[in-house]
């Protein structure tokens, strides 16, 4: 595969301020010489996140998560080491020139890279074809229908999909893009498979075309909202999973609404892409919505990594309520709270905004009960409770959601809170938990997620002369004269192979970049143990505590072969030569450890 030179690596970290990167997503104050915030990576009320811009790294001393520009992108935004470094490259103005090129992986980069080209250019033609073609005027007209103007359509880029698709087709070919291309975002596919002469399909004819964007704002797919009722298509036509666009990781509007999600502590799950721009219009910026899918495992991972609560606000019908379900389901396990917003009957997001008003809307929000009242009340009013039956099938209902609770805490207050409004005893209601299996385990997948990692542990010595070499070039320089003998008494010690490690690559202690390019190289546990320990500032005299600690080291190592020879003496197998070398071994340790203490 093709490799980006550690040096380039280095020029981004250099060419990047840390603080400027992580303020454009985390409000940052400043406190003496650092800066804080909550940390986006847990709930916390006190914030206990810090951003070191001498160091150039973070750290939070709730979670433990920290590193360097490049790891906060990849954790932040769930991207890939490459992602997240091109990314800064191109905020820094670095060009990223990869040492090996591999055709594959080029040719993989340039498809991805047409196929993005060609849904931002249709995006931006089809939104002029909303804006000012004739053929456009009922779209137009929809959109004044619902209360939207030019303005949303702009803020949006909000488009109409023509209902002849040669009109589209023209407009590809003109514009440079082939077939295959269209293929590829899903815009369009062929109408006979594997025979290309029969023409091609285009997916989405007389809609209104919404843009889907992944975190990076690049559009990656299209949502098509019907505009004249046809029963044998949805109201909503999706693009197709592509190479782009995975809709089980995806959510509509989250490009949008990261930044508001956090301020408000929650996400407000909706149903459809009006709603969620609806909100956003309203002021309601946390909103977002699934893509044509139930909410998923990784939609759950993915919100997680800004809010630890959801209130979901889906029509009040029966599909509603089971997607309600689906959605607790998927997030309850890794400890995000679900709350549900109930609509009145008929009523969406976008409907009860303009018939009731902003407040009416935000008043409901507010009213959002927890998830087992929502199913409780839910069940009052469809269900006769009164029937043994009817509150025996309910409490196991509730039995397998309690069952996704993580949390054993939160689980037995939940359990005693539902046995309480179902009139039961606890201990029988615990027993009907007990008893009750789970449809199918919504455990989190195994699929390459990452896990969290454990520093190493060092021995001591080692690591005080490890963080010394990072801190001090001068440290560096007499380490590396003393090689020979840093071989033989650092030998098997835990951390001696970093110590060389260090000695060997020389990251400069005066440019952070430099450090951070070493940590960025070292092993996850390895850079987690050095990281922690380079948040103590430099001692005085680097120097002096190497020698002192070296010395140390040295009379630690003497001593210890010292008693090994000790226990081979005792060995009655040994002849005379034997003993002999041993006790002249003995000997010189001995002189050598009372020279040391007589300097």
């Amino acid at each position: 595969m093709a490799q980006i030179p550690p040096e380039t690596k280095e020029l981004i970290l250099a060419q990047t301020d840390i603080v400027d990167l992580i303020n454009g997503y985390v409000p940052l104050r400043r406190a003496g010489s650092v800066f804080k915030a909550n940390c986006p990576f847990h709930n916390e009320k006190t914030p206990s996140f810090n951003v070191n811009p001498a160091m150039q790294r973070y750290k939070c001393f709730g979670c433990g998560e920290g590193g360097d520009a490049i790891s906060f992108l990849m954790k932040f935004k769930n991207m890939p080491f490459p992602d997240a470094l091109r990314e800064l490259a191109t905020k820094a103005g670095v060009t990223i020139i990869e040492e090996v090129e591999d055709p594959e992986a080029i040719r993989a980069r340039q498809i991805r890279s047409r196929l993005l080209e060609l849904q931002n250019k249709a995006a931006r033609y089809m939104h002029e074809l909303l804006l000012s073609h004739p053929d456009a005027e009922h779209a137009r007209a929809y959109l004044k229908g619902r209360g939207y103007g030019k303005e949303m359509a702009e803020r949006w880029q909000v488009g109409w999909m023509p209902q002849n698709p040669r009109m589209f087709l023209n407009w590809a070919k003109e514009a440079g893009f082939s077939g295959r291309e269209l293929c590829g975002t899903g815009m369009a596919s062929q109408r006979e498979e594997n025979n290309p002469r029969a023409g091609l399909y285009v997916r989405f004819g007389n809609r209104l075309m919404f843009p889907i964007h992944n975190d990076y704002g690049d559009i990656i797919a299209f949502s098509g909202r019907q505009l004249v009722e046809d029963k044998k298509s949805g109201k909503y036509v999706n693009s197709p999973e592509t190479a782009l666009f995975k809709k089980s990781k995806v959510f509509f509007g989250l490009d949008r609404a990261r930044r508001a999600i956090g301020q408000e502590k929650f996400a407000l799950i909706c149903e459809g892409q009006i709603d969620v721009i609806a909100c956003h219009e309203a002021g309601f910026e946390n909103a977002i919505a699934t893509l044509g899918t139930a909410a998923t495992s990784d939609h759950a991972r993915m919100l997680k990594r800004y809010t630890d609560s959801v209130v979901a606000c889906y029509d009040s019908d029966a599909a509603g309520h089971k997607a309600v379900g689906k959605i607790f389901n998927e997030f309850a396990e890794i400890g995000l709270e679900v709350r549900v917003a109930t609509l009145p009957e008929g009523q969406d997001p976008d409907s009860l905004i303009k018939s009731q008003g902003v407040e009416a809307f935000r008043a409901l929000l507010d009213k959002a009960s927890g998830f087992f009242d929502y199913q409780i009340d839910h069940a009052i009013l469809t269900s006769d409770l009164s029937q043994p039956v009817k509150k025996a099938n309910l409490a196991r209902d509730l039995a397998v959601y309690l069952k996704k609770v993580a949390e054993p805490v939160t689980r037995d207050s939940l359990m005693a809170h539902c046995a309480t409004r179902l009139g039961l005893g606890l201990p029988e209601f615990r027993e009907t938990l007990n008893r009750t299996k789970e449809e199918r385990s919504y455990a989190p997948k195994d699929d390459g997620e990452q896990q969290r990692v454990e520093p190493r542990v060092y021995n001591d010595s080692v690591l005080l002369l490890c963080l010394l070499a990072l801190q001090s070039m001068e440290v560096q320089d007499w380490l590396c004269e003393q090689t020979e003998s840093l071989i033989e008494t650092l030998a098997n010690l835990p951390g001696q192979d970093t110590l060389v490690r260090i000695l060997g690559q020389r990251p400069d202690p005066a440019q952070p970049a430099s450090i951070n390019r070493f940590l960025g190289e070292c092993e996850p546990a390895d850079s987690l143990t050095l990281a922690s320990a380079l948040e103590k500032p430099a001692p005085p005299n680097p120097l002096e505590h190497a020698i002192r600690e070296l010395n140390l080291l040295s009379r630690k190592s003497l001593e210890k072969r010292r008693s090994e020879i000790s226990s081979q003496l005792r060995d009655s197998s040994l002849d005379s030569a034997q003993i002999l070398a041993l006790m002249t071994e003995a000997n010189e340790i001995s002189k050598t450890l009372r020279d040391s203490n007589n300097p």
